[in-house]
Order: structure tokens, then sequence, then C-alpha cells
């Protein structure tokens, strides 16, 4: 199971890092996350670079594609060399984006009918791409999910882990990382969050 998170020039490290940290706290054999990248090398808008463990190529096969922010994701979207190596399947694939992310969807033509979420500042421009932007933190439509604002990855990964490996593992996930003090707190306002679009059998 590969999980590939699109990271590119000047990406927002919370996006990115909390949903890694969090999906590997899944402990099943086969399970892999990796930050995937254009480049051998990104470096974050506060300027932390990384390596990456994954090429774009290797991304589009992914079983589970997330989409990470930045302060260059308009500039991605532009960018039709890059953009057509993303191939991606809602068929085959989860797909999920975190803020200006959705900019990345809606231009693959993943969110031509379904409302998105995404972060304040990238909203106007989400709604300039044809996205019906919703006043909440997650949604899921099917295989295809957005989250907005910086900490609205937490439920992203949930959401995965969730439709994966079973709502217990995404319990156990956001129990581990959450504050000690608010562990059931954080526990329940995922499951008020990811829940309502999770099938029974998940």
């Amino acid at each position: 199971m590969h999980i590939a998170i699109l990271t590119f020039e000047g990406f927002n490290e919370l996006d990115s890092f909390i949903a890694l940290g969090i999906l590997n706290r899944v402990d099943k054999s086969g399970w892999r996350v990796s930050i995937a990248a254009p480049t051998p090398r990104i470096t974050s808008m506060n300027g932390v670079t990384v390596e990456a463990q994954a090429s774009l190529t290797e991304a589009a096969g992914a079983d589970v594609v997330l989409v990470g922010s930045g302060l260059q994701t308009r500039k991605v979207v532009a960018d039709s060399s890059l953009m057509s190596q993303l191939q991606l399947d809602p068929e085959r694939q989860l797909i999920g984006a975190q803020c200006s992310g959705a900019l990345v969807l809606a231009r693959l033509g993943l969110l031509d009918s379904t409302p998105a979420c995404t972060d304040l500042t990238s909203k106007p421009w989400v709604e300039q791409a044809g996205v019906e932007v919703l006043d909440q933190a997650f949604f899921a439509a099917g295989n295809i999910a957005t989250a907005g604002g910086c900490l609205g990855s937490q439920y992203l990964a949930s959401w995965v882990i969730a439709r994966l490996a079973g709502i217990e593992a995404a319990e156990d996930a956001m129990h581990y990382i959450a504050p000690v003090g608010e562990k059931d707190d954080s526990v329940e306002r995922m499951l008020r969050n990811v829940a309502p679009y999770l099938s029974k059998e998940h």
C-alpha cells in the first residue's frame, strides 16, 4: 500500500508532515508513506529542505495520493508539463487535497461536480477555478476528499486510515498524536468530521 503526499517547492510543512506523521502510525505490512515531488529536493515556505522519497511518476501509480499546499500552487497548476505527469484516477485511487492543493484537483478535472474545502487565502482562487468552496474543515465524496486549514490535515490522514485500515486504526492514530488531557476530545472531533463520509463497512 503506497500513500504518496505530493509536495512542491514552497510547500507548507504542516500539510505534508502532519499527514506523513499520522499515516505512519499505522503498523501494517507493506504500508508505505512517501513525500513525492517533481525534483529530488524541495524547500518549504519556511526554508526547510527535504529529499523526496518518490517521484511524481511513482506517485501517479500510488494507491493513495494526497496533495499538500504551498506558496507556489498556482504556479504548479499553470505548468502543463508538470501537471501532465499527474494521471490520477479516483476509480483506483483515494485522492485528497489540503488547502491550495484543491487547485491541483480542480486543474485535473477531479472537482468538476464536487465541492471542496480549502483555506481562506486559497478560497477565491479555488472558486475562480469553478469549484464550490464549503465552510468546513473536511469533505469527501466517494474516493475524493479535501481539507481546509493547516491542521485539517489530521482529518485527511484519518480519512485515509479509516478507508484502508478501519475506523479503529484511525482512532488509535489520532489518540496517539493528540495532546495529553485532550486525547478523547481529539478522537471525538476527528470522528465528527470524518465519520459522516465513511460507508458502514469502514
